[in-house]
């Protein structure tokens, strides 16, 4: 395999922010030797999550084994997820904002039409689906554990306890009308066929639209990590890579 030099689009202080972290939890481990320095390791899963490059790729750039390329990367990205903040702390950190936006994304995997419970009616295709948390500015700040496709956004969100949270913390949450009936402090467009609403309730629905529309940056900070576009590992470590990303996320924007 040919090996070229190349870059990978991630602020230093993510690359700084993983070492770190790395550092700690070999010395933890009481670990004296390994093929990769912990900053190697850390650049490894970088380019793994930022372009969605397979192990053997990742493996022959970095001279090791394909096989201890997936275990440095798997052991980054479930350091990275433990670090992720949990609901309760994202609603408490976000106590401040004037008001919230939550909206749903489906993160695509290669599944054949027999896996139905993956298949998502809304954007006929297989994925996972992730519930995003933005402030009033479109800044990502929390993103949930995936869920398999079939689910529902409105149905997502109770089980993640999301709508409770909200409503406990009396924080003003808007949304699309995919969470019809979700109650609690959920703002959400009339519905109906534009032409038999009334004026007012045109207004409404142009001025919640031009909110809700910024969840969108959110949604494209998360997807910017271009591993999350087309997934083709068990659907098990998804969540894990999606709480992995969120950690970098956060601590780049600190």
């Amino acid at each position: 395999m040919l090996v070229y030099p190349s870059g990978v689009d991630v602020s230093s202080s993510a690359l700084r922010f993983l070492a770190a972290r790395l550092r700690k939890h070999r010395h933890a481990l009481g670990t004296r030797w390994r093929r990769l320095s912990a900053g190697r390791q850390a650049l490894l899963t970088l380019t793994h999550l930022r372009n969605g490059q397979p192990y053997a790729q990742l493996a022959a750039g970095f001279g090791i084994g394909t096989t201890t390329a997936y275990r440095y990367i798997s052991e980054a990205v479930e350091l990275l997820a433990a670090l992720a903040p949990t609901l309760a702390e994202a609603v408490r950190a976000a106590s401040t904002k004037a008001y919230l936006i939550l909206d749903g994304t489906l993160l695509p995997i290669d599944r054949i039409a027999a896996d139905r419970p993956f298949h998502s009616g809304k954007h006929e295709k297989h994925g996972m689906n992730v519930q995003v948390i933005a402030d009033p500015k479109g800044r990502l700040l929390w993103a949930s554990p995936a869920l398999a496709g079939a689910v529902h956004d409105v149905r997502a969100a109770r089980e993640h306890g999301i709508i409770d949270a909200l409503a406990q913390a009396g924080i003003n949450c808007w949304a699309d009308k995919g969470y019809q009936g979700a109650g609690g402090t959920v703002r959400l467009p009339y519905r109906g066929r534009w032409e038999k609403l009334s004026a007012g309730q045109q207004a409404v629905n142009r001025s919640h639209a031009k909110v809700r529309a910024l969840v969108e940056q959110a949604i494209a900070t998360l997807k910017s990590w271009r591993l999350l576009r087309k997934l083709r590992c068990s659907t098990t470590r998804i969540t894990s890579l999606v709480q992995a990303v969120l950690t970098l996320h956060l601590a780049s924007s600190d």
